[in-house]
């Protein structure tokens, strides 16, 4: 399988780091790709921040030569995917954080925190009573409901803590109104991801630490799937699991150490 992978696109929170914390091989995993000449896009439900504040991480972490160009999150999808629905100007209300409001800004749209057309939601840690009450009543005045990702949670260096599909779920059960979903693993962020890397499916790994959204959504394209065991899933998850990637490792060094002969 090795030598017929072409490019790359790895998950971020869960497989380089968790929170602020580097994961072990992630300065070699940046160093093999650029080594190699290897296409890669970092793609990630987090929508909390936007792709430049990734690169300012990542910089932060020991690794240069990224761009925004690398870095594809589901607020960048978001925000392009609403852009070719609605017109500039159309009212968001957000519930989330600094960076996907100001994507959502940029791609021409007024946050508002009354009468929006739209609810915008996902990952907000300073979340509270007032901005769920309040998507709760756009959203029962007939707003739609707008998720960037669904995932339930969100790693940490303490561990899995709420993440945004806990907080869509909130919204879901009070408003009686299932969000429609942007991010992993539907559809817009896998092939956004493959048009960035200038990419095919079959000539791509997507590497992932979640296997309801990287894994899955991966495989639905046609793309060869790798979990790491740092981030989501455990040993007894990924055995419970119907849904089961091409490769599994424990962390990075690992998964360098495997694709080695690319």
């Amino acid at each position: 399988m090795a030598n017929s992978i072409k490019a790359i696109i790895s998950d971020m929170d869960g497989v380089l780091w968790r929170g602020s914390q580097a994961l072990p091989g992630l300065t070699d995993f940046f160093n093999f790709l650029f080594e190699r000449d290897i296409n890669f896009v970092l793609a990630t439900n987090n929508s909390r921040n936007t792709p430049a504040d990734y690169v300012e991480k990542l910089a932060s972490m020991g690794v240069a030569g990224i761009n925004p160009c690398h870095i594809v999150t589901s607020g960048t999808a978001t925000a392009i995917t609403l852009q070719a629905q609605y017109p500039a100007g159309t009212r968001v209300y957000v519930v989330g954080g600094p960076g996907l409001k100001r994507l959502l800004c940029d791609a021409g749209f007024q946050l508002v925190e009354r009468g929006a057309e739209l609810v915008v939601c996902g990952i907000d840690f300073d979340l509270s009573y007032d901005k769920v009450k309040r998507a709760t009543l756009l959203i029962r005045g007939g707003a739609r409901f707008i998720g960037t990702n669904p995932d339930p949670s969100f790693p940490s260096p303490e561990g899995l803590v709420p993440g945004a599909g806990s907080i869509l779920a909130l919204i879901e059960s009070a408003s009686g109104c299932a969000p429609i979903i942007i991010g992993k693993p539907e559809r817009g962020m896998f092939e956004a991801a493959l048009r960035q890397a200038g990419a095919k499916p079959a000539e791509t790994l997507m590497i992932g630490d979640r296997i309801g959204t990287d894994i899955i959504g991966a495989q639905a394209l046609g793309i060869k799937t790798a979990l790491v065991l740092t981030g989501v899933e455990t040993e007894a998850s990924l055995r419970a699991s119907e849904t089961q990637p091409d490769l599994v490792f424990a962390g990075l060094p690992e998964l360098i150490a495997a694709l080695g002969g690319i």
